[in-house]
């Protein structure tokens, strides 16, 4: 009986410990929040849309020069008028814990969009963005999330920008 118990006992150790050291793996809603993205002169706030996540720009080096600029690169004339503050850039993308797909993505600073896209979370925390024209003709950017403890002047700038987008497109978060 000796033996029984300390088997047991074993078994209910090695579990704990296994529970104690997994790592949690990553949510939907680490996706959230302010990134900065590549070339770090804009930043993206990724929200949930519907059942989704979604982003949108709310800072750029461009909007700190004109804050009312439009989306003068976009091969459609009809959507050249729109602001890109604000310009959902993201859309409908679902999966996760560390992987998702979905689309379309587009890019105002050159007009380049996408059909569908990946966005794949790193180990790094780092954010991989991938929107594909065709199976071999890809485009990745990647991504930094904007933390707490980054710039105090940086997030109070762009909360700024997004309350004074949202009033005046009247954009719901």
């Amino acid at each position: 009986m000796n033996s029984t118990v300390s088997s047991k006992t074993l078994a209910a150790a090695a579990g704990l410990l296994a529970a104690v050291c997994a790592a949690p793996p990553a949510r939907a809603d680490s996706l959230l929040g302010l990134w900065r993205t590549d070339d770090a002169h804009g930043a993206v706030e990724m929200f949930r849309c519907a059942n989704a996540v979604c982003g949108r720009v709310v800072d750029g080096e461009a909007l700190r020069a004109d804050p009312g600029q439009r989306d003068v690169r976009n091969p459609d004339p009809n959507l050249r008028d729109r602001r890109v503050m604000g310009l959902v850039v993201l859309e409908n993308f679902t999966g996760g814990p560390r992987k998702w797909s979905g689309g379309p993505l587009y890019d105002p600073k050159t007009g380049d969009g996408a059909a569908r896209g990946r966005l794949i979370l790193e180990d790094d925390g780092a954010l991989k963005v991938k929107g594909c024209l065709a199976a071999f003709l890809c485009r990745t950017q990647t991504w930094t999330r904007i933390e707490k403890k980054d710039s105090r002047r940086d997030r109070i700038v762009i909360s700024l920008r997004r309350n004074v987008m949202e009033r005046v497109a009247g954009i719901e978060r």
